[in-house]
């Protein structure tokens, strides 16, 4: 016959843990800060760099057509800045070339095969330029 146990004492046998430590995983306790405020607490600042920059510090500007259905596109990679940094270069480079763009992952993609003014406005600017790929 089977003897009765209670429900602590069969978790207990079973190793579960019902403490809030053992709810909370140990990556996420030791990043756990308790607030009055409201929201979201965002340790990532607007001024985070984003982008990486080569070690001869050119930048690179590759004409790129894979993966987009047969559309060129520019992307100039070797950037590093603030977000608002790499937003106001993107914008100024598209009014100068009178097309659209985008910035991802800290890269700088421009529509259509514009290297010729992109490598003239970025050399304005001061920046030291290469052309990569095709």
């Amino acid at each position: 016959m089977s003897k009765k146990i209670s429900l602590a004492d069969w978790q207990t046998q079973l190793g579960a843990n019902n403490s809030p430590e053992a709810l909370v995983p140990a990556s996420a306790a030791d990043n756990l800060v308790y607030s009055t405020a409201s929201g979201r607490i965002n340790s990532k600042t607007e001024q985070d760099i984003v982008g990486t920059a080569y070690a001869d510090g050119a930048l690179r500007v590759r004409r790129e057509t894979k993966g987009r259905g047969g559309k060129t596109v520019l992307t100039i990679s070797g950037l590093t800045g603030s977000n608002e940094q790499l937003n106001a270069l993107c914008s100024e480079l598209k009014k100068k070339c009178a097309c659209g763009g985008a910035i991802k992952d800290g890269v700088i993609e421009i529509q259509g095969d514009k290297r010729e003014q992109v490598t003239a406005v970025l050399q304005q600017k001061g920046y030291q330029v290469k052309q990569a790929g095709g």
